[in-house]
């Protein structure tokens, strides 16, 4: 078994590192460079950042957010928000992101996601499957776009099996009905997608226990552990979260090296 790795989630709106429950009622949680610095000295194998308010504002990703992010970390760094064409994929990449993260664009066409697998490499394309229960769909998943506020009447799972066959190089399903609630990663719906692809998925939306990261990986399939709320409020740190799956027999990368000076998150 490869190790895991763990991915704190930067959420940014206005500048700043927000985090809500559902993707709504938005609170702050700290300034993203700081943040990024702090999360590498941590032992993060991978940080990922998100433009939340890009699709819905119709605008492009802030390349300078990317630029000062990126200026502070050497590890891999994944961003998505406002991502539609294969120039806003270069430009992202240009501005120092490792990955991008498409989501409503690559559901309009998805002919982007091949064109950005075919032109940067599969390992730097993706998809972020957002969804929410319907029992009307195959896989009783419907995806939804626009932050979780539009649904499109496609089933989820059969969305991520595409996107894989585009060309996509790793999946990000996060449950609208379990983000930021700290009560779990939506087991059924990450397994469901683990299940249906060969790339690497990443858990997402919902971890709040020690117990919930070991769980994405035995019960929901992960390969990539993501968080937000439980580092930006120091509710566990990383080194913490890797030393737990050591103890229960799950592969991680190394261990944090130092003492990091604490920006203080959002507390």
């Amino acid at each position: 078994m490869e190790p895991v790795r763990i991915m704190p989630c930067l959420d940014m709106k206005d500048g700043r590192v927000v985090k809500g429950v559902h993707f709504v009622g938005l609170k702050e949680a700290g300034d993203p460079v700081e943040n990024a610095r702090y999360y590498q000295v941590e032992g993060a194998d991978e940080l990922a950042m998100l433009d939340i308010a890009a699709t819905l504002e119709n605008r492009k990703t802030r390349l300078e957010w990317v630029r000062s992010v990126a200026s502070v970390i050497s590890i891999p760094l994944t961003v998505g928000g406002g991502i539609g064409s294969p120039e806003d994929v270069r430009m992202t990449l240009d501005a120092g992101a490792s990955k991008v993260s498409m989501n409503s664009a690559a559901v309009r066409d998805p002919s982007l996601v091949e064109a950005a697998a075919r032109t940067f490499g599969s390992a730097r394309v993706t998809v972020a499957v957002d969804a929410r229960r319907n029992a009307a769909m195959p896989s009783g998943f419907e995806l939804v776009v626009s932050g979780g506020t539009k649904p499109t009447g496609k089933d989820a799972v059969a969305w991520a099996r595409e996107c894989e066959r585009l060309g996509a190089g790793i999946l990000l399903p996060t449950s609208m009905d379990g983000d930021g609630t700290l009560a779990g990663y939506d087991l059924e719906f990450t397994r469901a997608i683990a299940d249906a692809v060969t790339v690497p998925v990443v858990a997402s939306g919902g971890a709040g226990t020690l117990e919930h990261f070991h769980e994405g990986v035995t019960r929901g399939g992960a390969r990539i552990l993501l968080a937000a709320s439980v580092f930006h409020y120091r509710t566990f740190r990383i080194c913490e979260v890797k030393e737990y799956l050591r103890q229960r027999g799950i592969p991680v990368l190394g261990e944090r090296t130092s003492a990091p000076a604490d920006p203080g998150g959002a507390l």
